[in-house]
C-alpha cells in the first residue's frame, strides 16, 4: 500500500523484506537501550519482550523500514529511517501500559483502521481523551472510544493545547 498508515496492513515477509540479519550483541544492547530510553515504563517487561539471551533479527524492508523480529519471527518493533523504534500494534495490545495513550471518537475508527491520519476533530469531542501531555515527535498508542484494544500506534504532530 502506498499509504503510510497501511504499512503492515497486508504484511507479507516474502514481498516486504529485502534482507534480514541477526543482530550482534552490541547492536542488540544498543536497540534495547534506545527502547528503554524511549519507553521507560517498559523496564519491568523488557526482559519478557526482548530477553537478553534471545537472538534478535533486523529485517530491512521497503520505504526504509526496519523490523525488529524475535526468535519466532514476530514483528516486535519497527523503525523508519533513523527514527526511534515503535512497537507493533500486537505488542501494544499485549503491554498497553508501557506507552502513553490518547483516545479518538467512534467516527474516527474506520478511517484510522484504513490508514488515515487522525484529524484534530477526532480528538476534541466528548468521546475523545488526551489525558497525557505529549510533545511533537513522541509516540502514542491510539485507543478508540468503546473499544478494548488500540487501533494504531502513532506519532504526535501537535501538542494537546495546539489540538484543542
Amino acid at each position: 500500500s502506498s499509504k503510510s498508515g497501511g504499512l503492515f496492513k497486508n504484511y507479507n515477509p516474502e514481498e516486504f523484506v529485502s534482507s534480514q540479519s541477526q543482530c550482534k550483541s552490541s547492536v542488540a544492547r544498543a536497540i534495547r537501550a534506545r527502547i528503554l530510553q524511549d519507553y521507560p515504563a517498559m523496564e519491568e517487561v523488557l526482559e519478557f519482550v526482548l530477553p537478553k539471551k534471545q537472538q534478535l533479527t533486523v529485517a530491512k524492508g521497503q520505504n526504509h523500514v526496519q523490523l525488529l523480529l524475535d526468535a519466532r519471527g514476530e514483528v516486535l518493533f519497527f523503525q523508519q529511517r533513523d527514527s526511534g523504534w515503535y512497537p507493533s500494534l500486537r505488542l501494544a495490545h499485549r503491554y498497553p501500559e508501557f506507552m502513553p495513550t490518547w483516545q479518538v471518537d467512534e467516527g474516527a475508527i474506520p478511517h484510522v483502521l484504513d490508514g488515515s491520519n487522525i484529524f484534530c476533530a477526532g480528538l476534541v469531542n466528548e468521546q475523545a481523551k488526551m489525558d497525557v501531555e505529549l510533545e511533537p515527535g513522541q509516540p502514542v498508542v491510539v485507543m478508540a472510544y468503546g473499544k478494548d484494544h488500540a487501533c494504531c500506534v502513532g506519532l504526535v504532530k501537535k501538542t494537546r493545547d495546539e489540538i484543542r
